[in-house]
């Protein structure tokens, strides 16, 4: 990846994909992916319902054949674990990949655009890269080392270089936090939670683009009780950490990723965009 200054679109897609372009190589995959759903909701929707009652539709499962598609060709043997066909080998080992094709189905069935695709590769159960595309807003994020962003609409055109723009977290606001919830999910250990917080404003939102709305310097915080699985928060705990921000458990952990034993569930987080706040208020609970 190239300085702070502009972020060099060279990534190929065809295996070789060198360490410093695998965000943009996530990058690339993802707008694909969008625009494949994009394409779907031009042709006309049709719905499904998995055995634990989640929605499915044909634009997830268009979105997941493109992905996996194109990363099997940028990263040829690498184990990939995705919402809709789960794990493409017994063993992950060090390094995988988790895709979420379609974040926030439900909403994206209700016509809401804040649905997004989520990519990221995984090293030794922590995200190393990660990128996070909203099509029906236009926007991308990606995180490796940096976080950048770039307005970019649906398409088969390649990203422009110069499309890129940095992000970062912004430090807690004395004026109070801005908190952002999930918009189909709550609960009251998340309520609770929140509750603790000296808040300026709530805002609720769908998929993992409440990551990225902190990582942006947008809001504060997001917490979530309630139960996620690995593919709907790695992307955006990438971004998110690349921007300088911090995903933990509710008492402090870093949390862990490729955890077949457990079905790939995630158990509770807390993303902060200000790492020393965040450790100030959890230092603060533990006294109380």
């Amino acid at each position: 990846m190239a300085g702070r200054g502009q972020l060099r679109n060279t990534a190929a897609l065809n295996g070789g994909v060198s360490s410093e372009e695998v965000p943009l190589s996530l990058a690339a995959i993802a707008h694909a992916g969008g625009t494949a759903i994009q394409r779907v909701v031009g042709s006309g929707l049709s719905r499904v319902t998995k055995p634990d009652g989640s929605p499915c539709t044909n634009a997830d499962l268009e979105a997941e054949s493109v992905i996996l598609s194109a990363l099997a060709r940028a990263f040829p043997g690498t184990p990939v674990v995705t919402e809709e066909s789960g794990a493409s080998g017994r063993s992950l080992g060090d390094r995988f990949l988790l895709v979420d094709p379609l974040d926030g189905t439900r909403d994206f069935l209700a016509g809401r655009p804040e649905f997004t695709v989520n990519i990221a590769m995984m090293e030794k159960g922590s995200p190393r890269a990660g990128a996070v595309y909203a099509p029906a807003l236009g926007r991308l994020y990606i995180g490796g080392t940096t976080a950048w962003v770039a307005d970019v609409a649906p398409g088969d055109g390649s990203i422009p270089a110069d499309a890129w723009r940095p992000i970062a977290t912004r430090r807690a606001p004395a004026a109070g936090l801005v908190a952002l919830e999930s918009l189909s999910h709550r609960d009251r250990a998340t309520e609770r939670f929140l509750a603790r917080l000296p808040l300026a404003g709530r805002r609720n939102l769908s998929s993992s683009l409440k990551f990225c709305l902190v990582a942006a310097g947008e809001a504060d915080v997001y917490a979530r009780f309630g139960p996620t699985m690995e593919w709907d928060i790695a992307a955006g705990d990438a971004v998110l950490t690349a921007a300088g921000g911090t995903m933990m458990s509710p008492t402090g952990e870093p949390l862990s990723y490729g955890r077949i034993d457990r079905g790939f569930r995630n158990e509770a987080f807390l993303a902060w965009g200000d790492p020393l706040y965040a450790g100030g208020f959890l230092a603060m609970m533990s006294d109380d």
